[in-house]
């Protein structure tokens, strides 16, 4: 999926170019003076917009905006003939989301003999419009976009002027204009430009860049933003600011041997050290540099990752140096918060990911149809700690048949894997993680994968050789597979719901044989990746008996077993289950109270066979409809036509057919009530206390939805669909300076079985207010799971009652603005969310 987020303080997010804050100024009218200006080589044309688009411009509108919004108004009109009208959708329009776009001149114009754009413009009611400025020529590559956001518009005509911040700069410039606006309070609107145009006002000057004090501590091979992207001009007496893009900036760095910066603003760490980097905007000096302390580079393997031998017909490669590679869009998406560098281990390529919380791999323009894959395979490397509750997540997007993500066809699945999971995570050496393309069990298709997300706890990532193949290539050393490289997906059904044949997961009833004296097949104990499994050979029928202690599964709902064979399983090959009942006398002597039933699986059966992959076979007990009692199950007999079988997880549980668990899908009790001195507590949510401020339960970059519901009369919220929420309370930040925990009850019905783990992440802004990347914004994220403390549990009030010195990181805590909450658990109810001491 798509996630178009920025974390903290928003760029606006249905932009798709660059977008920066600012500053409005209203001016009093003042006039150009074109013949004035110096000769140049590409035209110096100010007009945008006056009774018409001037100079043969192009409208190009933003993603996902309104695509008919402008038009010509002969009836509204500051000056002229006609005015520029443009219609704001409201919230929900299938139109589009809202109206924005860039006009765009056929060719380059010299626009360095002005100071400013000006226009004159209102709105049908007053209104906040989102940005206006110049410079974005809409094709991802401009250089010097300056804007205004959140100017306020009324029903009167009124002029506003975005200075230039270095004209210089502006000697072959194609974009001339851009806007971009929102529904206000859900509501839609119309706003009108008139006289859009570049002037020479003379009023423009004393221009100062903006740079917060700041030291940023980077190791070698890092790159980080210097993080400027502002700048104070003082236009007819009056001071403002205007966001800039940094090639508008001049960056000057005192050691070339510690840190070099480029045009951009992009800061390379050479070596350990200490260097500080000027900022100039033309001859003016920013009043603060900016101190960069360099430390050494975490450590990296010392070898490369094994180099793959999957014969390339089997292969459709992201990334490695075996193969040849499908396009990628990009390795690191501007929606993600991660940073990406290509570096070399021995001479072989691999990618490296630093500052990960998640990073989006996206292919979205040429998509990969792996619909005749079975497997995902990555080599992954980290210094980091891997012991729990630290995971590594995978997912997988897949667009559907329109190519296009927000249809109803698209699908995705991450999987989560721990230094416990199989394939396993762990530190300091290559991890080969071939996992099969089942295991993602919500990607309903696979013929338009578009992204690959991985996130998780490690900070710093190498991967490498990254694809798809399909599992009749073992690819470790050549020749056909013969045997699973993964093991079975773990089950995850709360054990006290399940009653286990064979599993190392839970505890396991007694069998009498694998292979009775009767039937025709050979078995014997095996082991995949670390997990215990039962192979079996020569199959024709296989005898699996518990009639000394028959198995009394009544009150489960479903049976379970994973399999796995190398075997061609296409029509008319079959497998086939069948369990038989030995009655009340407990044997089989054709009374009346023996029954059995046998269900039969073919290639095109729900599940279906398959060749070289994990299948699931989990069905509804009420599925074996001669099977009327299960009181004394005593055998499980098992057939087909493959010859080779692996047989692992086999048990019946009661549950929903998702693996097991309770059926509860919602508390049927309140969270227990604090206690706590209200004196004592600062309450973001709780019936108990008076709550701050909140901005919002669901942030618009969030991936969740939220709902307001009672639990026996009690206030809770419900989040759904849960990937990450964020809740913000930016606009009245949190002083949490005396408190010393942090407090919250959840509530989920979903599987809290490791691997699922629930994050809990506090943010704080600094002193400033606002996440810039300054050296005062601090956050910090914990994980719990089902062996924290404490533990993540399914269908129990939970309660985290947490001490503040646990979040590390926070070195403050008198500026808390985010509260943001992520993990596994798809549903869950949230109450009472305090700070107390």
């Amino acid at each position: 999926m798509i996630i178009n987020i920025r974390r903290h303080n928003m760029n606006i997010k249905y932009f798709s170019g660059l977008l920066f804050a600012g500053l409005l100024i209203v001016a009093s009218s003042c006039t150009r003076d074109v013949d004035l200006l110096e000769p140049a080589e590409y035209p110096t044309d100010a007009e945008v917009y006056l009774d018409s688009f001037a100079g043969g411009l192009d409208y190009q509108a933003f993603s996902n905006s309104k695509l008919d919004a402008i038009s010509d108004d002969s009836d509204v009109k500051y000056k002229g003939t006609a005015s520029l009208k443009v219609t704001v959708p409201s919230e929900g329009d299938l139109a589009g989301w809202y109206s924005g776009g860039a006009f765009i001149a056929p060719g380059p114009r010299d626009l360095t003999g002005y100071d400013a754009l000006t226009f004159w413009a209102k709105a049908s009611m007053p209104t906040l419009v989102g940005l206006v400025g110049f410079g974005n020529d809409n094709t991802g590559t401009s250089l010097y976009q300056a804007s205004l956001t959140d100017i306020v518009f009324t029903t009167s005509w009124q002029k506003f002027i975005v200075p230039i911040p270095l004209a210089s700069k502006l000697g072959q410039e194609k974009g001339m204009f851009q806007f971009s606006a929102g529904a206000l309070n859900k509501l839609g609107y119309d706003i009108w430009f008139d006289e859009v145009q570049f002037e020479k006002l003379g009023t423009i000057a004393q221009p100062r860049p903006v740079i917060a004090e700041q030291e940023l501590f980077p190791q070698v091979g890092d790159e980080v933003s210097a993080g400027v992207s502002s700048v104070i001009m003082n236009a007819a007496g009056k001071d403002l600011t205007v966001n800039a893009m940094p090639n508008y900036f001049t960056f000057i760095s005192s050691d070339e041997s510690v840190a070099k910066v480029n045009e951009g603003g992009i800061i390379t760490a050479v070596a350990e050290g200490e260097a500080t980097i000027t900022v100039k905007l033309g001859s003016v000096e920013a009043s603060q540099p900016i101190t960069v302390k360099i430390g050494a580079a975490p450590p990296g393997p010392a070898t490369a990752a094994p180099m793959p031998t999957r014969d390339a017909a089997n292969v459709i490669s992201l990334f490695s140096n075996a193969y040849t590679n499908n396009p990628v869009d990009t390795w690191s998406a501007d929606w993600d918060q991660a940073d990406v560098a290509d570096k070399q281990i021995n001479g072989d390529d691999v990618k490296v990911y630093s500052n990960l919380a998640f990073a989006g791999i996206d292919f979205s323009s040429q998509q990969i149809n792996a619909s005749s894959m079975t497997n995902l395979y990555m080599d992954f490397w980290t210094p980091d700690p891997t012991a729990s509750p630290a995971a590594f997540k995978i997912k997988l997007v897949d667009f559907g048949a329109d190519g296009a993500f927000g249809g109803g066809d698209d699908s995705e699945h991450e999987l989560v894997l721990t230094a416990s999971s199989t394939p396993a995570i762990t530190s300091n050496a290559w991890a080969s993680l071939d996992i099969p393309l089942s295991a993602f069990s919500g990607l309903a298709n696979r013929g338009n994968l578009s992204q690959l997300i991985i996130a998780g706890d490690p900070n710093t990532v190498y991967l490498d050789n990254i694809y798809f193949h399909n599992e009749g290539d073992n690819g470790g050393s050549g020749g056909n597979n013969t045997e699973p490289a993964t093991a079975a997906p773990m089950p995850t059904a709360d054990a006290a719901d399940v009653v286990s044949l064979y599993s190392n997961v839970y505890t396991n009833a007694t069998i009498d044989t694998w292979s009775a004296e009767w039937d025709q097949a050979d078995v014997e104990d095996a082991q995949v990746a670390g997990d215990d499994v039962k192979l079996y050979t020569n199959l024709v029928f296989a005898g699996v008996e518990f009639t000394s202690q028959t198995v009394d599964a009544s009150a489960m709902t479903h049976f379970h077993m994973d399999i796995w064979t190398p075997d061609n399983t296409d029509a008319p090959t079959t497998f086939k289950v069948k369990l038989v009942d030995f009655g009340a006398n407990g044997v089989w002597d054709g009374g009346g109270d023996d029954v059995e039933h046998e269900l039969t699986f073919d290639a095109s059966t729900t599940p279906a066979l398959a060749t070289g992959s994990w299948v699931a076979i989990d069905v509804p007990l009420s599925d074996f409809t001669n099977l009327t009692t299960t009181g004394h199950l005593s055998q499980l007999i098992i057939s087909g036509e493959i010859n080779t079988v692996y047989v692992d997880n086999i048990y019946f549980y009661k549950g929903d057919g998702s693996g097991g668990g309770s059926n509860e899908t919602e508390p049927s009790t309140a969270a227990p009530a604090p206690g706590f001195d209200a004196a004592n507590v600062i309450s973001l949510y709780s019936n108990a206390y008076s709550n701050v401020a909140i901005d919002t339960w669901s942030a618009e970059w969030d991936q969740a939805d939220v709902a307001d519901v009672q639990v026996a009369g009690d206030d809770a919220k419900l989040y759904t669909n849960l990937v990450f929420a964020g809740i913000e309370f930016t606009s009245s930040t949190i002083n949490a300076s005396d408190m010393t925990h942090f407090y919250m009850n959840i509530w989920t019905p979903d599987p809290a079985d490791l691997p699922a783990v629930f994050k809990i992440k506090l943010v704080d802004f600094g002193a400033n207010g606002v996440w810039d990347g300054g050296g005062d914004d601090v956050e910090h994220e914990l994980v719990f799971d089902a062996s924290t403390t404490p533990a993540l549990e399914k269908s129990n009030w939970i309660t985290f009652d947490i001490p503040l010195s646990d979040f590390t990181n926070m070195t403050t805590k008198e500026h808390l603005a985010q509260l943001i909450i992520s993990g596994d658990p798809n549903t869950v109810y949230v109450d009472n969310i305090l700070l107390h001491k």
